[in-house]
């Protein structure tokens, strides 16, 4: 792996507060998700990612339209989900909706499609929890069926067939960047191969290393094929500050509060102190100074072989202002001292 690794950022629109601590209403967590992809471009993200929810602590339900307001403001960076929740939606329109963001962005967009770690798109839009395996088996299917141009025929057991249809409008020039988001699911990244999609690793907790398994059964998968290898991508959470110290104390509370919230739902104990500490030391949660972060994103991603890294900079209730000081340290210190890292390894193991 070289220098020429993609490094991204990702947010879900998290609800924020303002300076006396009341939630923001969701607009204006919109606008202001906008303006830190805006910021994202100019200080040279190459990537920016807006997930979809569907409950009250995030902001953001339709990525595209979100993307296609960031697109309008910027020139360079690519735009996508973070991830777009497949199994819930129509893979038709879906893939009309992330075209049409493709031709507005002049060709930045991208589009990871996952299952989806919360569930309350299921009901909201009619769809049974126990089809969760057959609903996103099935529309993957149909969406890279979609991705290969052309009239379509597809049949299942989740929508209605088609035949020799024809989608509008086409990519423009080759085929919608498509990657598979994966949990940590064996199953789903030999499915990921077996469509030719690249991989988005969401490694949220724990040892990065231990994901090293994945990555070794996706090249198996595709040994298997007897096709090349696609990419492989890790999204983690974090946050940029000035120093250690400050990025640590600034996350923290924001970190232990939407811990506590998840837990609550699924049973989770409250995250320690210690345990919040031994996640930043050297678990998948990448927070310090500059230097800091960027060596440890360099470390995982020479250990993962990875094409792509891209930091989850929004957390719980982090205040706007504090996000966009993060934004613009990744942008202009993280990002390029992560590419000189992985050149300096690169050129120190030729010599």
């Amino acid at each position: 792996m070289t220098g020429t690794v993609e490094l991204g950022l990702d947010t879900f629109g998290d609800v924020t507060t303002d300076e006396n601590g009341v939630l923001l209403p969701h607009a204006q967590v919109i606008r202001n998700v906008i303006a830190e992809g805006v910021l994202a471009d100019q200080v040279g993200v190459d990537f920016f990612g807006v997930g979809e929810h569907h409950r009250s602590d995030y902001a953001i339900s339709a990525p595209d339209v979100v993307l296609a307001a960031i697109a309008g403001q910027t020139a360079r960076m690519r735009l996508g989900s973070a991830v777009i929740v497949l199994s819930s939606d129509d893979p038709v329109r879906l893939y009309q909706r992330f075209s049409t963001l493709d031709a507005a962005s002049a060709g930045r967009a991208e589009v990871i499609l996952g299952r989806g770690s919360f569930t309350e798109s299921f009901p909201l839009f009619g769809y049974a929890l126990e089809d969760y395996e057959t609903l996103f088996e099935e529309k993957l299917a149909l969406f890279a069926a979609l991705r290969e141009g052309g009239p379509v025929t597809w049949e299942g057991s989740v929508r209605a067939p088609l035949k020799e249809q024809s989608v509008f409008p086409p990519v423009q020039v080759g085929k919608l960047r498509t990657w598979v988001g994966v949990g940590g699911s064996p199953e789903s990244v030999v499915r990921a191969a077996s469509y030719g999609l690249p991989l988005m690793l969401a490694i949220i907790g724990g040892d990065p290393a231990r994901f090293r398994q994945y990555v070794d059964l996706h090249h198996r998968a595709y040994s298997h094929l007897g096709t090349p290898a696609q990419a492989i991508g890790v999204h983690s959470p974090g946050h940029v500050a000035a120093t250690d110290a400050q990025a640590r104390e600034e996350i923290w509370p924001h970190y232990a509060r939407q811990n506590a919230k998840i837990g609550a739902e699924r049973g989770w104990p409250p995250i320690s102190r210690k345990d919040f500490e031994r996640e930043a030391d050297r678990g998948s949660l990448y927070v310090g100074s500059p230097e800091t972060v960027a060596r440890r994103i360099a470390g995982t991603v020479r250990m993962l072989g990875l094409s792509r890294f891209d930091l989850k900079y929004s957390v719980n209730q982090m205040p706007h202002d504090t996000l966009m000081r993060g934004i613009e340290l990744y942008g202009t210190r993280v990002v390029p001292l992560v590419r000189n890292m992985l050149i300096s390894r690169a050129t120190l193991q030729v010599a």
